[in-house]
């Protein structure tokens, strides 16, 4: 079965040679007094409460200066094709440099703060920069866990003083020509960034973003998501904050750990949203339920009359959270909720008002939808398996609703991690001129074309008892689902364990803490219940009940069920 989408009025090719940048350069000439970035910071004294500060640069002066670092970072030494980790809280400096290094041809190596100081060691190692910009924070923490110190040659320093070596960006700006940057040319080919995956379901992988990536990102969200030119964007992830001035949009950057949506302040974003009455808000679930529960309580239900979109990726928001912060809404404005990953984004998306009507399918176990193909997307389902496929074929498409894993196809599609060359052969598959990324997701196309997800591929629990009438292979999302239906289960999570040699399946529970919960005899009797009144389901028989499951700090919903595994195993063994 596949998935595609093709509309003649989206145009993905490039000329030869560009530079994203042109998107900023030809905003800052049609409107250059037009907010570009606005900046929120909460301060507080000891005699008074936290007031709310903003910064802002409009198109014109986010042009002219990010034209001044530019020549500021050639004249310190870092050329066109050198690797520069950026490590800056969102902030005026973020954007300035991050357009600057684009306009240079300097690749930006982004990576997720949150993925912990071993994996962002493996990083710098990987991807060996030339260059590392910081905070103060970030090069502190450079020198003492000796990141980068084999390839580091420049150092430069953002939003304080230099006092681990290296440069200020003010130093960099001194003298440096108030002229028009050459931006570099670009082949739509050509290595433009490096973006660290987050970690959340395995080792983080440097994905290697070309310029023809990147325009496929703009293009996608100006047609698909019917961005405008003039609106304005609650920013709350740095990635997508960039792509506001891309798309003449105003990227409104809240005060909040973006590593850490969940301990966001809602009051601070409702002020922004506020102040600029933004039409646009990009959140992840933990934002979408952290912000619902804010603004939606028995007494009051906070509006937001300015918004006309949600774009929401990262994870499968829950439904019943989606109903809630939706109270917010005016009426006919919807969550859009968008799938991919970081070696492809977006893929395809589904209005909230479309999901909820799939409400019966998820809890009875048929998976999530996740919509249709965006413009220019291939989707296919291929049959599970662990081993590279080296070229693709038109016979590896499965049937609709046969579940497999997930192959996508589009101008947004990366083509390698760096210097992953085993990680790369087992991802992408060769089609043509172009790549395949595998997702490692997997799932199903239904009927009509929708895409349902059944979890990661490495979450399945392939069983090895023989026993007639049971499923042999249990998929994640479908079982955990069934049982969340459960009054009091929060969230379950399928593992494996070992028993005398045969894998079998269990569920891992987390109860609800906010109800009165039944003694275990009888709520194990429940859930065996209904573990056998759902195909998906039969045979699970065992279940423990966690009191806090692991989670990825960026969206909450993540579960680490490979920690979940290895403690399930130790008290299977009690």
């Amino acid at each position: 079965m596949t998935l595609s989408s093709q509309n003649p009025s989206h145009d993905f090719s490039l000329a030869r040679s560009a530079n994203l940048c042109r998107h900023l350069t030809l905003a800052s000439q049609s409107f250059p007094e037009q907010l570009a970035v606005a900046v929120q910071t909460a301060s507080c004294s000891f005699f008074s409460p936290k007031t709310l500060s903003y910064q802002e640069l409009n198109f014109g002066e986010l042009n002219r200066q990010s034209d001044k670092l530019a020549h500021g970072l050639n004249a310190y030494g870092i050329k066109r094709g050198m690797k520069a980790v950026l490590m800056v809280t969102p902030s005026l400096d973020f954007f300035t440099l991050t357009f600057a290094l684009f306009k240079a041809g300097i690749i930006p190596i982004l990576v997720d703060p949150g993925m912990g100081v071993k994996n962002l060691k493996q990083c710098f190692i990987e991807s060996a920069p030339d260059a590392f910009i910081g905070i103060p924070k970030a090069h502190l923490a450079r020198k003492l866990f000796g990141w980068g110190k084999e390839s580091v040659r420049f150092l430069v320093t953002a939003g304080g003083r230099c006092l681990w070596g290296g440069v200020s960006i003010d130093t960099l700006l001194q003298g440096t020509p108030d002229t028009p940057y050459q931006m570099a040319a670009l082949d739509e080919d050509e290595m433009v960034a490096i973006l660290f995956t987050s970690g959340s379901t395995g080792t983080p992988k440097g994905v290697v973003y070309s310029h023809k990536m990147f325009e496929a990102q703009i293009t996608a969200l100006k047609h698909d998501y019917a961005i405008e030119p003039g609106e304005r964007d609650l920013a709350t992830f740095p990635l997508f904050s960039l792509f506001g001035p891309a798309l003449g949009m105003a990227s409104i950057v809240p005060e909040m750990d973006a590593s850490k949506p969940i301990t966001a302040n809602p009051d601070y974003l409702f002020a922004a949203i506020e102040k600029y009455q933004c039409s646009n808000m990009f959140v992840n679930p933990a934002l979408i339920e952290r912000l619902g529960e804010a603004g939606v309580t028995d007494n009051q239900c906070h509006q937001l009359p300015s918004i006309k979109r949600v774009i929401s990726a990262g994870a499968p928001a829950t439904i019943s959270s989606i109903k809630r912060f939706s109270r917010m809404l005016g009426e006919g404005v919807e969550v859009l909720n968008s799938y991919g990953a970081t070696e492809s984004l977006p893929l395809s998306k589904m209005a909230s008002q479309a999901l909820f009507a799939t409400t019966d399918i998820t809890d009875n176990g048929g998976g999530i939808c996740v919509g249709e193909a965006i413009d220019g997307v291939d989707i296919a389902i291929i049959e599970i398996n662990e081993h590279p496929i080296n070229t693709w074929d038109e016979t590896l498409r499965l049937a609709a609703n046969d579940i497999g894993e997930i192959v996508v196809k589009g101008p947004m599609v990366s083509r390698s991690y760096y210097r992953r060359d085993s990680a790369t052969e087992q991802a992408k598959i060769i089609d043509g001129d172009g790549v395949r990324h595998r997702m490692g997701d997997l799932g199903y196309l239904d009927s009509e074309g929708k895409l349902w997800m059944c979890g990661r591929k490495a979450h399945r629990v392939d069983a090895s008892t023989q026993l007639p009438h049971q499923p042999q292979r249990y998929f994640s999302i479908p079982c955990e689902r069934i049982f969340n239906t459960h009054p009091q289960v929060k969230r379950s999570a399928l593992v494996g364990v070992n028993v005398s040699g045969d894998t079998v399946p269990l569920l891992c529970i987390e109860l609800d803490t906010s109800l009165a919960c039944s003694a275990g005899a009888s709520l194990y009797a429940e859930l065996n219940q209904i573990a056998q009144s759902h195909e998906q389901t039969k045979g699970i028989s065992r279940f423990l009940v966690h009191p806090s499951f692991p989670v990825d700090i960026r969206h909450n919903a993540k579960i680490f069920r490979e920690k979940l595994a290895v403690w399930a195993q130790s008290k299977h063994k009690e």
